[in-house]
């Protein structure tokens, strides 16, 4: 489909630079739903359409953004709220703060307990297998993490950018998302996130680390 690859970011991903961790049927193709619970279509055509059912399980819903199928028969492509995509060009400055931790396998369950918290459905136990991600611990607590999502070719997204709700204020979500910022521009990637467009608070934290707004994309999820 015509457009920007960021238009179309999870079937791009797949293609790209994920294509290693993608579940495939022709024109269509999707993450393991132990990593996350994305897919996504290169044309909004019937055979994508019948294509990427095929991918997922009878009780499974999967979540589409920016391009989406007519659902086949039996399928229900349910509107979510629409996100904001905004994309960083600038190098963040250092944020002080607590030491920031390198997440790894021993902090799944910290992780996905805070994510429940804070977005639940969204973080699963393989997610880590996207890329990097970092944390905040006060003692044995983790008090923020964020980390990264999809990447494909030239852009890197970040993701998972959640504080627990007695650490809020603090600075935590601003101080990890430097530390992203600049490890993507180290490695020749502009970053991005995408925010409900409804969320005022996160997306006032966002501009503060100079993202600027791209587009609202549509967002759905698509079961039986």
């Amino acid at each position: 489909m015509a457009g920007h690859a960021l238009d179309n970011p999870v079937w791009h991903a797949l293609a790209t630079q994920h294509a290693g961790l993608a579940i495939t049927a022709d024109g269509a193709a999707r993450y393991p739903a132990a990593i996350v619970p994305f897919a996504g279509i290169g044309e909004p055509t019937p055979r994508a359409a019948r294509q990427l059912t095929s991918l997922i399980d009878d009780a499974e819903a999967v979540f589409v953004v920016g391009v989406a199928p007519d659902p086949p028969p039996g399928w229900t492509l349910e509107p979510q709220r629409p996100v904001l995509q905004m994309v960083c060009n600038t190098r963040a400055a250092e944020v002080p703060g607590p030491p920031v931790s390198t997440m790894g396998a021993g902090q799944v369950a910290d992780m996905v307990a805070l994510t429940d918290l804070v977005f639940p459905g969204f973080f699963r136990p393989r997610t880590l297998d996207m890329g990097s991600y970092y944390g905040i611990y006060d003692g044995a607590r983790l008090a923020a993490m964020a980390g990264e999502r999809m990447r494909l070719d030239g852009y890197q997204e970040l993701s998972a950018v959640c504080t627990h709700p007695d650490y809020t204020g603090r600075g935590h979500a601003q101080r990890l998302l430097g530390v992203l910022v600049n490890s993507a521009f180290d490695r020749g990637f502009t970053p991005f996130l995408h925010v409900y467009a409804d969320n005022a608070r996160a997306i006032g934290v966002y501009r503060k680390m100079a993202f600027v707004d791209r587009t609202v994309l549509p967002f759905w999820a698509l079961h039986q």
